[in-house]
C-alpha cells in the first residue's frame, strides 16, 4: 500500500472540511447532488469526448498502481546482480549466464539477457531495449495525461455549476432568505471543481510521471549493466559505471559498507 496517498488525501479533506468548521460554513453545504453531477459526470464526459476508449479502459488499473507501493528492483542489489553475472562471464564466458536467465524475475532484464546470450550486435541490443523504454513511456504519458486533463477540466467545469446555481437562485427573488441560501448553493460545486483538480487529478497526473521516471531509471541502468556485460568490462568497471545511478546519499551509504567490509577483511587476516 502506497501510504503517501491515503495520507494526501486524508489530508486534503482534512483541510477542506476543518477549514469549513472554522470558518462557520456548514459541513452539510457539501451534501449537493446536482454539484457531485455536474463536477463528477462533467468531468468524466470530458474525457470520454477527449480520449479514446482504448485508454479510458486503463483508468481503474492507474488508480490501482497509485495505492500500491512501487516494486522495483533496488539498486544495489541491481548492481550487486551485475557484478557477479560480470565475474561469471569473464571466468566462464557469456554462455555461462544461460543458468541464471531462468531466474530474472524481471521480464525486460530477461529479454535482454537472452539477446546477449544469443550473440546479437550490441548496437542492435541497445536498439530494441531502447524502443522498449520509449514505448513504455510513452504508454506512461497517456495514462497521466488522462488525470492531467481531468484536473484543467473539473475547476472550469465548477465555474459552470456556480452558474447552474446562480440561474436556478435568481429564478426565484421573492423569497430573500432561500436566495441566499441558494447563492451559497451554487458555489459548492465550484468549491468541488478546484478540490478535485488540484487536490486529486494533477496530483495523480504527477504520482504516475514520478512512478514513470523511476521505472525508466532503473530500467536504463539495466540497459548500462547488460552492455558492460557484452563489453566485457571488469567487475570493479561495471560497479564505477552503474554507480552514477546512485543519489550522493547512497553511494556514501555504499562507499562506508565498502570500508566497513575492507576492515573485517583486514582484521580477519591479521588474526590469522
Amino acid at each position: 500500500m502506497e501510504r503517501s496517498t491515503i495520507i494526501g488525501i486524508v489530508l486534503g479533506l482534512t483541510a477542506l472540511i476543518g477549514g469549513m468548521f472554522f470558518k462557520h460554513a456548514p459541513i452539510t453545504a457539501l451534501v449537493n447532488p446536482a454539484a457531485f453531477l455536474i463536477i463528477i459526470v462533467g468531468t468524466a464526459a470530458s474525457l470520454f469526448v477527449g480520449f479514446p476508449m482504448s485508454d479510458l479502459k486503463k483508468f481503474p488499473k492507474l488508480i490501482k498502481l497509485i495505492f500500491k507501493k512501487q516494486e522495483l528492483l533496488p539498486k544495489k542489489q541491481l548492481i550487486a546482480m551485475f557484478i557477479e553475472w560480470v565475474t561469471i562471464t569473464r571466468r566462464e564466458g557469456l554462455l555461462a549466464l544461460e543458468s541464471k536467465v531462468d531466474d530474472i524475475q524481471d521480464p525486460f532484464l530477461r529479454n535482454g539477457m537472452r539477446m546477449i546470450i544469443d550473440g546479437n550486435d550490441q548496437e542492435f541490443i541497445h536498439d530494441v531495449l531502447m524502443e522498449e523504454i520509449n514505448a513504455m513511456e510513452e504508454r506512461h504519458r497517456s495514462g497521466a495525461q488522462i488525470f492531467s486533463q481531468a484536473g484543467m477540466y473539473a475547476p472550469t467545469l465548477g465555474v459552470l455549476g456556480a452558474v447552474v446555481g446562480l440561474i436556478a437562485a435568481l429564478g426565484n427573488l421573492s423569497d430573500i432568505n432561500a436566495l441566499g441560501q441558494s447563492i451559497a448553493a451554487a458555489f459548492v460545486a465550484t468549491l468541488l471543481g478546484i478540490f478535485t483538480g488540484y487536490v486529486l487529478w494533477h496530483p495523480i497526473a504527477n504520482k504516475l510521471k514520478q512512478l514513470s521516471k523511476k521505472e525508466v531509471e532503473i530500467k536504463l541502468m539495466m540497459v548500462e549493466g547488460l552492455l558492460s556485460i557484452q563489453s566485457g568490462i571488469s567487475a570493479i568497471a561495471i560497479e564505477q559505471k552503474l554507480a552514477v545511478f546512485l543519489s550522493p546519499t547512497e553511494r556514501y551509504a555504499e562507499d562506508a559498507e565498502n570500508e566497513e567490509e575492507t576492515s573485517r577483511e583486514a582484521k580477519a587476516q591479521a588474526a590469522s
